[in-house]
């Protein structure tokens, strides 16, 4: 615990605040205790700060600032004005999380921020957006001012295919901007101490228009690692100025490792790797991911490879499933800066990827690749543990196809372009595998951990907060050519944080969790259990089948059990599918509309909803309309209401 230091809810706000804030996903530390990953640096959000900026927000509406903040708020600087924070504890390390504005035609600008301690050691961090600031339909663009991308898709803003509505309709420019903030780390140089003063301040010369601060995370880092018995890479050429390509450098330092059986030592430093390093049966050993980088630019091939990609750049790769994989691989203690600033969905531009098994991943930043980690099995007994992964143009981590017995713990994982978390058993089933105490905070699209299909798999004591749009925190979803859910799913001790987000497509509000039958039935046994759902936009549970498949597939044999939702927009469940669900002891206060909206399949028959509610008592509390489960509402009484006001709910309290 922080000697001294004030919680969320607590501290003063404005240019006269002086007592450090500090928060974990935007909220009071007590509120989430035990959930999520333990890491070393501590979280202020800059509208508890001190500051002569604006706070901006909140507001979850996508495509907004605020929205993509985490907490839903910001400080909003122009030139001359400052946000400042007072540390909690001792730091010589800070991560800014900011957004400034994108060049008029795309491609990001850059711009100064000044970090002064104490008045003193002023250094200016150089801003950019070149990572930030996509626009348009799926994959997305770079470019303001391109027209629709998929002009033959249903839109909202217009509720018509434009390429088949006469008149055309005329459509924003810039359409659907997103992915605003990116974030930047520096060492300060020395230690500071509880109390000292960062200021945050943008000069009055900067050519921002504006320049928006979202957090501050401050930490104290260690002394560099040092191992003075491996292969280290600068005998065999690499430059830690990165002044030029270290890869072939690498590349032999590993294979005199593997003939030697030593380990590879990366000392500290900055190095250019323009390719994928190939890794097996190796282990590499970084000075600590704040000590030792290793950044690439991306390169676009001069013909596409064999797998479709039309760019590489720096990662490393373990052998194709398909060649047999990698196995005894142990990567740690370094940093991946990628280069990526456009979803390409073939390139293999990742931080990590291939096939490794038996092999474990300790202690990374990844920084500005498509894909934190992306594996593609069969493989087995893996290991990530951790890692800090931010500032993705897509997922996280995903483990795809046959990935079994591995496990995801102690990673925190922020602003990815998809699902931070992912599980997809395309073709061949993810078996065992273990999503423990992770952290994932503001996913701009897509879900914070996701289960695409699987058996036996667990999701347990993870924290995520802030979804942005089309997902929301954890999702169940049989789509994407995901193989059947047969045997168990556990979703245990997790806590969603301002979850439940608006479904842009579908023009309604998401559950916390929602379950999503869109290929075929869910039916496997799924616990829900000792779940905390808090501060939920719209509702906290959902059930849902697609539309055109409604009376094709079903959820049922879900089972939810000493749940507590704290504050809901619309109802505890919102049951859009045939199927079933029990609850017993799920708890619930400040429900802002029916406790259970049960449209089932929507035939609205005289034997009621097609979704059955089972009651095995001790669910208590509810809101607006009375108690959240009532007995008029059992098993099966349609209360649809296909798209129910909201009514936001306080913050999240003590229970």
């Amino acid at each position: 615990m922080l000697g001294g230091t004030a919680f969320a809810g607590s501290g003063a706000q404005g240019a006269a605040a002086t007592a450090p804030v500090v928060t974990r996903a935007g909220l009071a530390p007590s509120l989430v205790a035990g959930r999520g990953a333990n890491v070393d640096f501590a979280e202020q959000e800059a509208e508890n700060a001190a500051t002569n900026g604006t706070v901006i927000g909140p507001d979850r509406s996508a495509y907004t600032l605020p929205a993509e903040a985490s907490g839903r708020k910001a400080v909003k600087l122009t030139p001359g004005q400052y946000v400042e924070f007072t540390l909690p504890q001792a730091a010589n390390a800070i991560t800014v999380r900011y957004s400034i504005p994108d060049a008029p035609g795309g491609g990001g600008s850059t711009a100064p921020l000044d970090v002064t301690v104490n008045g003193k050691s002023r250094t200016t961090m150089t801003l950019t957006s070149q990572y930030a600031w996509l626009y348009n339909q799926y994959p997305f663009s770079n470019d303001p001012n391109a027209g629709l991308l998929q002009p033959d898709w249903w839109i909202t803003e217009c509720s018509c295919v434009p390429s088949a509505t006469t008149p055309a309709p005329t459509i924003p420019k810039p359409y659907r901007p997103n992915h605003f903030y990116d974030e930047q780390r520096l060492l300060l140089g020395r230690t500071y101490h509880a109390g000292d003063k960062v200021r945050l301040a943008v000069p009055a010369g900067s050519k921002a228009s504006s320049t928006v601060i979202d957090l501050l995370d401050s930490q104290l880092v260690g002394a560099p690692h040092v191992n003075l018995l491996a292969a280290d890479v600068l005998a065999f050429g690499a430059d830690p100025l990165g002044r030029r390509d270290s890869a072939d450098a690498f590349d032999k330092a590993i294979a005199f490792a593997k003939r030697t059986h030593l380990k590879v030592y990366i000392p500290p430093g900055t190095y250019q790797v323009n390719r994928h390093i190939i890794v097996d049966n190796v282990t590499i050993e970084g000075a600590g991911n704040w000590y030792t980088v290793i950044k690439g630019h991306q390169v676009t091939l001069s013909t596409p490879a064999p797998d479709g990609s039309v760019h590489t750049g720096v990662g490393f790769y373990g052998k194709d499933a398909s060649a047999g994989g990698s196995s005894n691989v142990h990567l740690s203690g370094f940093a991946i800066e990628g280069d990526v600033r456009e979803r390409i969905d073939t390139d293999q531009v990742n931080g990590i990827g291939g096939s490794l098994s038996n092999s474990t991943i300790d202690g990374l930043y990844i920084h500005h690749t498509k894909v934190g980690m992306w594996f593609d099995g069969p493989m087995s007994h893996l290991k990530i543990t951790n890692n800090v992964i931010a500032d993705q143009i897509a997922d996280g981590i995903n483990f795809h196809t046959g990935v079994t017995d591995s496990v995801v713990s102690n990673n925190f994982i922020r602003n990815t372009g998809d699902d931070a978390l992912a599980m997809w058993s395309e073709t061949t089933e993810d078996a065992r595998d273990t999503f423990d105490h992770n952290t994932v905070q503001t996913p701009v699209l897509a879900n914070g951990i996701a289960i695409y299909g699987g058996t036996d798999n667990t999701v347990s004591g993870n924290l995520v907060a802030d979804p942005i749009r089309e997902g929301s925190a954890i999702q169940v979803g049989s789509r994407f050519g995901a193989e059947a859910f047969t045997g168990h799913l556990w979703i245990t001790d997790n806590t969603t944080v301002r979850a439940g987000t608006y479904e842009l497509n579908w023009n309604i509000g998401l559950g916390a969790i929602w379950f999503y039958a869109l290929e075929k039935d869910i039916d496997a046994d799924v616990e829900v259990v000792g779940d905390n759902f808090l501060d939920n936009t719209y509702n906290a549970i959902m059930l849902v089948a697609d539309f055109p498949v409604k009376d094709l597939y079903s959820v049922s044999n879900v089972h939810f059990k000493n749940i507590k939702v704290d504050g809901t927009g619309t109802s505890v469940l919102s049951a859009r599918a045939a199927g079933s669900a029990s609850f017993e002891n799920v708890d619930a206060r400040n429900v802002g509309a029916v406790g259970v909206n049960n449209c089932g399949s929507f035939n609205f028959t005289g034997a009621g909803s097609e979704f059955t509610v089972i009651d095995r008592g001790g669910n208590d509390g509810g809101g607006t309309t009375g108690p959240w489960l009532a007995p008029w509402e059992l098993p099966n009484t349609i209360t649809c209401d296909d798209r129910p006001p909201v009514v936001a709910p306080p913050a999240p309290a003590a229970w």
